[in-house]
């Protein structure tokens, strides 16, 4: 226990016979129960996890590989099961400070917030320690991450590192979170729609322990790219429309649309005249109104979503 609520920590874990035991061994006393999610690893994962003898250790095992988000989810219905206070996600390959795990856990257990994550970007440690192609797409990431999730303040959103509460976990439909890479972004979006209070706590970044990456970015990329894409406009229907009305749900919609067009009629524009054809000088200006207009509104919403959001910190 911790500030006299219940802990639990689950550890998704494919593959990972060589660290899942040390990870293990580091988890602190304070943790009640300890749930490993065995994503129908290929090798002695859950024989591994097994042998370390303690007692918190349940093994969970899936019949077949399902994704890193299913196995905290499967992880999350066991804690729920069990009327866990707080639930910490902790990665089997040893890159997460079992040190940190008080300051992620502390928050959410005296109630200040619903859901604490680490940040390994809030230092300059993790330019010169986390690969250089890894942290750049983690920063483009973050950044479609703020605007489809509404947590401006949050940043390094691919960290797995988290702690949330039990009220929360009870409000999510835990069905309809992602089931693969992306589940950390995915969450942010549903936790935005129920109003869940948000927080970074500073991490150190850990590489090079013996770690092999599953994470091949030109795909994922792409892929959580799409997903935040959908998020969006997910979160923008049903916390500003369904639930509760406001007028950046417009401003969005039309910043967008008429920012799209006024950049497309330029392109345009620019091709014919290439070509040799006159442009007039009203079209000009309508192309300008049109993409000048559309930045504008966009602006307007993303500052409206960030008033409407600053007090879940």
């Amino acid at each position: 226990m911790l500030d006299g609520k219940r802990v639990a920590v689950i550890v998704p874990a494919y593959d990972e016979e060589r660290l899942v035991a040390e990870t293990l061994r580091g988890i602190p006393e304070f943790v009640d129960r300890i749930y490993v999610v065995d994503d129908a690893s290929r090798d002695g994962t859950a024989t591994a996890a097994r042998a370390v003898g303690d007692d918190r250790v349940e093994v969970i095992p899936h019949e077949r590989n399902s994704g890193v988000g299913a196995a905290i989810v499967t992880g999350y219905r066991r804690a729920l099961e069990e009327g866990i206070d707080v639930t910490c996600v902790m990665a089997a390959d040893h890159q997460m400070d079992p040190e940190e795990l008080a300051g992620l856990v502390g928050p959410v257990a005296r109630g200040e917030v619903e859901y604490a994550k680490a940040n390994r970007l809030v230092s300059g440690e993790a330019w010169k320690v986390i690969p250089r192609t890894r942290y750049l797409g983690n920063a483009v990431l973050s950044l479609l991450t703020k605007i489809a999730s509404g947590y401006w303040h949050v940043a390094d959103s691919q960290a797995g590192y988290t702690a949330i509460s039990r009220d929360a976990l009870k409000a999510l439909d835990l069905d309809e979170l992602y089931p693969r890479y992306g589940f950390p972004n995915d969450m942010l979006v549903h936790l935005n729609v129920q109003n869940a209070r948000v927080r970074d706590v500073p991490s150190r970044p850990i590489y090079d322990v013996g770690e092999e990456s599953g994470i091949k970015l030109p795909s994922v990329v792409p892929r959580i790219s799409w997903l935040l894409f959908k998020g969006f406009w997910w979160r923008m229907g049903h916390k500003y429309v369904i639930r509760d009305f406001h007028p950046l749900v417009f401003f969005y919609a039309f910043g967008v649309l008429m920012t799209l067009v006024g950049f497309l009629l330029g392109v345009i524009e620019v091709v014919l005249r290439i070509a040799g054809n006159e442009i007039t000088t009203p079209t000009i200006v309508l192309v300008a109104v049109l993409y000048i207009a559309g930045l504008q509104m966009t602006l307007f919403a993303m500052w409206f979503d960030m008033e409407a959001n600053k007090d879940l910190r």
